[in-house]
């Protein structure tokens, strides 16, 4: 193998570090020298490889599935940067092998966008694959909601060991009928948690199709009270206090449970694995807590009508100064007219400090239908975070953001604050 790719790799992932670039340049440059890098990379490792995808989730179900099997005693290649593209995912790997293109581990865990991830299967055919959910998500990428749907099923169709699926979305679990060449496991919820996690159809105010009852699952969520959870695994039950914040991350966290079962066979140890999942903190933006000032100012994505109506449940407005960050970037997806989905009346009472973004305007008009009170309105993020933290009046804070609001926030929090360098 000629060595110049990597080479030549590493020393753009060095400049672009120094230089706070991105994380995916570095990739972009192996992938044009060396094709055929990250398919090598990744063939030799003993357990394979795991990818995880969907529209909501996914950054921190990988994250979650990563520290499971290292809790086991595995070691783990994952493109722990939140960079779902092939690209990303080829960067990453330059951090991690030697000059020769040699990557030391046992198994790779990989968050993969869903279009991405059909174009990475061609490459490298996992598996094992993780499939979490379909939400309207990015309809302007995607197409109709049935595209995605296929985009999940090719991925179920290249996996080669076990596909994983969410049993409670019909359009997931209908996957299993084409995947032939590989065995289906299943992740659900006991009946008394469905009207919590609606899937897209019960959104809109459709009745739910999914067949939850027929499906055995290998990991059932049966109670959330607060931070604290209870699985159904192996017939048994286990409760354990998770620091993960937010109902959603909960239902991962079955996800999450499912996919290392899975990986790891009859060598699961159930108590490892609680232990490591109850010791897993929030993926960056994703109900990550900041301090700043001596007060929490916490960052939650939010991305479709899903994540935002669950993020507003999981976390009391009361007390709590609120700034809500609008973009309609290419990665947020620019149709944003799935904000009218969203039921804001939690945010009533104490209403919202400042929103921003790009769609500031069209984010306070969905607040007034609402009867929520807007204290101000200004796009430009960076003067709007200097405002929300200076006017609130030492109360903790919190940030609804899309994904590329959230990163501008974080660059802007990480002048005044210790945040995790992520690059």
């Amino acid at each position: 193998m000629n060595p110049l790719p990597v080479l030549v790799g590493k020393a753009v992932r060095i400049a672009s570090r120094l230089r706070g670039g991105g994380s995916a340049l570095p990739g972009l440059v192996v992938e044009r020298l060396d094709p055929g890098f990250m398919g090598r990379a990744l063939a030799s490792l003993p357990r394979g490889v795991v990818v995880v995808s969907g529209t909501n989730g996914k950054t921190t179900t990988t994250k979650m599935v990563v520290e499971l099997l290292e809790g086991q005693g595995l070691t783990v290649f994952t493109n722990r940067t939140g960079s779902n593209f092939t690209r990303g995912v080829a960067a990453a790997l330059l951090g991690e092998v030697d000059w020769r293109g040699r990557l030391s581990a046992d198994v790779a865990v990989l968050e993969l966008d869903e279009a991405h991830a059909v174009h990475f299967v061609k490459l490298v055919p996992p598996r094992y694959s993780l499939l979490l959910n379909v939400l309207r998500d990015q309809l302007d990428r995607f197409g109709e909601i049935d595209a995605t749907t296929r985009l999940l099923e090719r991925i179920a169709v290249a996996t080669t060991g076990t596909v994983v699926l969410n049993r409670e979305d019909p359009r997931v679990a209908g996957i299993a009928s084409s995947v032939t060449q590989a065995d289906v496991a299943y992740f659900g919820l006991h009946a008394s948690l469905r009207s919590t996690f609606p899937n897209d159809d019960e959104l809109r105010g459709a009745e739910g199709t999914a067949p939850a009852a027929a499906l055995p699952a290998d990991v059932v969520l049966t109670t959330v009270e607060g931070n604290a959870a209870e699985f159904e695994v192996d017939g048994m039950s286990v409760r354990t206090e998770l620091r993960l914040r937010g109902v959603y991350n909960i239902f991962n966290a079955a996800a999450a449970l499912a996919a290392a079962r899975t990986v790891l066979g009859g060598a699961a140890d159930v108590d490892r694995l609680f232990g490591s999942l109850a010791a897993v903190e929030p993926a960056f933006g994703r109900g990550e807590s900041i301090v700043v000032d001596g007060q929490p100012l916490e960052l939650v994505l939010v991305k479709n009508p899903s994540g935002f109506r669950l993020g507003l449940k999981s976390f009391d407005p009361a007390g709590c100064a609120t700034m809500i960050a609008i973009n309609d970037n290419y990665a947020d997806g620019r149709d944003m007219s799935w904000l009218w989905d969203v039921d804001f009346d939690s945010l009533r009472h104490d209403g919202v400090e400042i929103v921003t973004g790009v769609r500031a305007y069209d984010m306070a008009l969905r607040l007034t239908y609402d009867g929520v009170r807007v204290g101000d309105v200004e796009p430009d993020i960076t003067a709007a975070l200097k405002t929300f933290i200076s006017g609130s009046g030492g109360q903790p804070r919190r940030i609804f953001c899309t994904y590329t609001a959230m990163l501008a926030v974080r660059r802007e929090l990480s002048k005044i604050a210790k945040v995790e360098v992520v690059s």
